[in-house]
């Protein structure tokens, strides 16, 4: 069998999750497994097959839970949410040493789905399959995609598409959403059950602390300020940061109506059911901190005698973490190995100009990192309609040395543009996946030249642009 599970969320009280078995499908296929993540997590890649990546067969030792959680969703309350189209088999430990779930998403209706149809369509588990692959080699905490099927079924959705399983794979899947179930329950005993399941799985340094409950607390604030500051530096939107799509775990999760920016503008936002703009670029620091202010509330009740003491002072430590991952992250993508006064000063001046010309967030630092391994800006000015808006902004930072290697390392060639993966759904719904291998082969080398690709580095032209992204459900 590909997996050795070990299911320790499945071992806590069953009113942390519901038993669910996967509904069947008529006719699973095989899109893609992940050969490489397979090897790292201990699972035996030869042994995925379709049946089982689709819930068909239940592998031996899995424990198929929906879990229970709540959640803030753009603001609003809601007190029961749940894995509502997803099934969690269970959990492997790997070579590594780090537990992880495996999950099916799109896997069939569960106690949680609010009479939605429990599926997902191909075009939602492929864009989310290429995102957070791309977000892992881009370097980021994310969760994983092991593999997809299709179920041989139409999903209705904006019309009939052909229906598909991902295989999700994650440090976890518990939420901030999850202590928000159990705090508005009063169910104090569940919260510090789950507080240490979470302090034994994710933070065991918390343990030592004092006040193990507020160890957790500040850990997971700066994880997540830190998360954000690295969304950022790529130009990543992720469009729904609802605390139920808030990971306790420090990973980034969900990707429905995400997107990475073209065109810098800090008031950016792609999804289309984000009509205010509250999960915009520039807003994901204050949502952030927003969602952790949430926790903190709901461990409120297991956080010690000084609750309010103890809830601002871990909160006050978001800031300063975010703060500090962002201009070291922008210090890199200019070539520099410092966070300075001057430094802060550059890049805010750099950001207002590119925002007011309309310039490409990854081709701007693209062109930039080649200026400075050349010393010709030529390509950086030509993205400017006002080049004086540049100029002098290139002269002083020239002046500062910087290290185009380093610039090399942070700044991507290659970004899951939008207009390329709505390229790979549409052939995918119309039965072609070399799109949608060629693309994934492209963004697994996000750092490295590859002149034979080089067209996938361009920003979209007019009639390209995807102006809304749209979540899966």
């Amino acid at each position: 069998m590909p997996f050795t599970f070990d299911n320790s969320y499945a071992r806590l009280p069953q009113r942390f999750y519901a038993k669910q078995p996967p509904t069947p499908v008529a006719s699973p296929s095989v899109v893609a497994v992940n050969h490489l993540l397979a090897a790292k997590i201990g699972v035996d890649a030869g042994a995925l097959n379709a049946e089982i990546l689709s819930g068909n067969v239940i592998p031996e030792g899995a424990d198929p839970i929906a879990t229970a959680y709540a959640g803030h969703q753009f603001g609003g309350w809601n007190p029961q949410l749940g894995d509502g189209r997803a099934v969690l088999l269970g959990e492997v430990v790997g070579p590594d040493g780090i537990r992880r779930d495996i999950q099916l998403k799109g896997s069939g209706p569960t106690m949680f789905s609010r009479n939605g149809d429990g599926r997902a369509t191909l075009g939602a588990v492929l864009r989310e399959y290429l995102v957070s692959e791309a977000m892992a080699a881009l370097g980021l905490p994310t969760t994983r995609a092991l593999a997809a099927v299709t179920t041989g079924e139409q999903i209705l959705r904006d019309g009939y598409e052909p229906g598909a399983v991902l295989t999700r794979v994650a440090q976890s899947h518990i939420r901030v959403g999850t202590f928000q179930y159990y705090y508005a329950r009063k169910d104090h005993e569940a919260l510090q059950l789950l507080a240490e399941h979470v302090i034994a799985r994710h933070y065991p340094m918390a343990a030592e602390a004092e006040n193990p409950v507020r160890g957790m607390l500040d850990a997971i604030i700066v994880r997540q300020a830190e998360l954000v500051a690295r969304w950022m530096l790529v130009g990543f939107i992720h469009g729904v940061m609802n605390t139920d799509n808030s990971a306790i775990s420090g990973e980034t999760i969900d990707y429905g109506p995400c997107a990475f920016m073209d065109i810098f503008h800090p008031e950016t936002v792609f999804s289309s059911i984000d009509r205010h703009g509250r999960y915009a670029w520039n807003n994901q620091p204050e949502m952030a901190h927003w969602n952790m202010a949430q926790l903190a509330q709901a461990l409120g009740p297991v956080l010690g005698d000084n609750v309010d003491t103890e809830a601002q002072e871990a909160l006050e430590l978001f800031a300063p973490a975010f703060s500090n991952a962002f201009y070291r992250g922008f210090a890199a993508k200019i070539g520099m190995a410092a966070d300075t006064a001057e430094l802060r000063e550059l890049v805010t001046e750099l950001m207002g100009a590119m925002a007011q010309e309309d310039v490409d967030f990854t081709l701007f630092f693209r062109h930039l990192t080649l200026g400075a391994r050349t010393k010709d800006f030529t390509s950086v000015k030509a993205m400017f309609a006002n080049p004086e808006q540049i100029t002098d902004w290139i002269s002083r930072w020239n002046a500062l040395s910087a290290d185009a290697a380093l610039m090399q390392k942070v700044n991507p060639v290659f970004i899951p543009r939008n207009h390329r993966i709505e390229e790979v759904i549409t052939a995918a719904n119309q039965g072609d996946l070399k799109p949608f291998k060629r693309l994934h082969a492209v963004l697994a080398r996000p750092y490295d030249e590859q002149p034979e690709n080089a067209e996938y580095e361009n920003a979209p032209m007019p009639e390209e642009i995807v102006q809304a992204t749209f979540c899966g459900t």
